[in-house]
């Protein structure tokens, strides 16, 4: 086990997976200061509506740990480029120090302009009962190793499934059929090998629907997360 701060967003990242986040609420500048500070990665989770933590949207069960790829500061804001690592479960959470600012405690801090207090103002205002100062969510989770090799039976499914999808997208750009094809074809090789991220590569690729990405994250072992991907591509064809 380990502790770990999470950025729980609406937002599924698969290992591997290269994304741009913006940076910009007190509590996710005051994880990333110490996040850059400790030269430590974080964990990205989907949010949970139904499962609070001290009135914030709490982290779904499984996600994906994160390392910082580049980061770059523009006022108050923080973009960062990121790369998706080892999956882990959410095993014990550690409530933020604060509420969300729609608690009645934050009134006079939030003006009628929406601008967000700063992190000083929201740190003196931690009661003094609560024994840490963090704004944000944290956790103790269990990373799951990922040493399974992706074998040509299931190298096979996923290249069925990237060609099917690279193509209908070509199809649908009017792309010239032979350049289309080798396209693809780069695109697949590229893709997929026997490295066990190969399914998340994919996934990243061709899901979009958010509980689909979720459901394929929180596999437990490769060939599920095939299966998982298989039928939601499936799905999608029943439905067109």
């Amino acid at each position: 086990m380990a502790a770990l701060p999470l950025f729980v967003l609406p937002m599924v990242l698969m290992p591997g997976e290269i994304q741009e986040l913006r940076v910009f609420e007190p509590r996710y500048r005051q994880m990333l200061d110490d996040c850059l500070l400790d030269e430590k990665n974080f964990g990205l989770v989907m949010n949970d509506p139904f499962q609070p933590v001290n009135g914030w949207d709490g982290p779904r069960q499984h996600g994906c740990e994160v390392e910082i790829l580049h980061h770059e500061t523009k006022g108050s804001n923080h973009f960062l480029q990121i790369i998706g690592r080892r999956r882990f479960s959410v095993l014990d959470i550690a409530k933020p120090a604060l509420p969300p600012f729609s608690d009645p405690m934050f009134e006079s801090l939030v003006g009628e302009d929406g601008l967000l207090p700063d992190l000083q103002a929201l740190l003196e205002m931690i009661p003094e009962d609560v024994e840490h100062s963090k704004l944000y969510i944290s956790a103790e989770v269990e990373y799951h190793s990922q040493e399974e090799v992706t074998g040509v039976e299931h190298q096979d499914i996923l290249k069925k499934i990237l060609d099917h999808v690279l193509h209908r997208i070509g199809t649908v750009l009017r792309i010239e059929e032979e350049t289309l094809t080798q396209w693809v074809k780069e695109r697949v090789d590229l893709a997929i090998s026997e490295d066990p991220y190969s399914v998340y590569t994919v996934s990243a690729l061709v899901v979009n629907e958010l509980e689909s990405k979720q459901q394929i994250l929180a596999c437990d072992t490769l060939a599920e997360a095939v299966d998982e991907l298989l039928h939601h591509v499936e799905m999608v064809q029943e439905e067109e």
